[in-house]
């Protein structure tokens, strides 16, 4: 078995800073941005957010997406080192329990990798996971399972034993087009919009290792 964890939302809750970073980036280069675009941003890589959501460049300008997005990064990890940040509840007993039974976890995330290894410095858990796969690491963004077959092969491990945490939709579609198990987790969105998650929870304080067991082996 192996369990791969998104990252924002899952294993920290740093949604209020990314919000503050992208309007503050924003206000930077005088573009529009609403709450409402930015919600539906979640679980989605720079890449697409910046020409297909929010039109700030055109899709063919790699050069200016790239350029915005590592400026909106900066900013970012500015205002975590700022302000702290700390792992969503029952993250780090998870991981521990996982970690002591020799279960693998691996990060399967559309975030840029030095956001996940600042953060892992700030929090403590970096020894807790035995792979990263950050938005450098894949072509295509969630929906499309591409992270999560990475980040299942990171770890040696086969899609049917794996088990997904995520707190987006994309998230959970993707973990299911590669054949994982899903967990979701209502950090960003209610608990009823998640009706093709496997199981659907609060907080990872809810999981045991015996429930994810139960879970991979309904199929095998």
């Amino acid at each position: 078995m192996g369990a791969i964890f998104d990252w924002d939302g899952i294993v920290v809750d740093s949604h209020d800073r990314h919000r503050e970073s992208w309007f503050l980036l924003a206000e930077e280069i005088d573009q529009p941005l609403t709450v409402e675009l930015f919600v539906e941003s979640f679980g989605m890589r720079n890449e697409q957010i910046i020409p297909e959501l929010f039109h700030w460049a055109e899709p063919g300008d790699h050069e200016h997406i790239a350029a915005l997005g590592e400026r909106k990064e900066r900013l970012y990890r500015k205002l975590v080192r700022a302000t702290g940040i700390e792992p969503l509840p029952g993250v780090r007993p998870l991981l521990e329990q996982l970690q002591g039974h020799g279960i693998p976890s691996s990060i399967g995330s559309s975030t840029p990798r030095k956001n996940i290894t600042a953060v892992l410095e700030l929090i403590g858990l970096a020894d807790k996971f035995a792979a990263v796969t950050a938005s450098e690491d894949v072509q295509r963004g969630k929906p499309d399972p591409e992270v999560f077959l990475i980040a299942a092969r990171k770890i040696d491990r086969s899609p049917a034993s794996c088990v997904v945490f995520e707190d987006s939709h994309a998230g959970i579609e993707a973990g299911r087009a590669a054949g994982m198990k899903t967990i979701a987790v209502t950090t960003t969105h209610p608990r009823e919009s998640f009706s093709d998650a496997d199981l659907t929870i609060d907080s990872l304080e809810e999981v045991s290792l015996e429930s994810l067991l139960t879970l991979v082996a309904e199929d095998a």
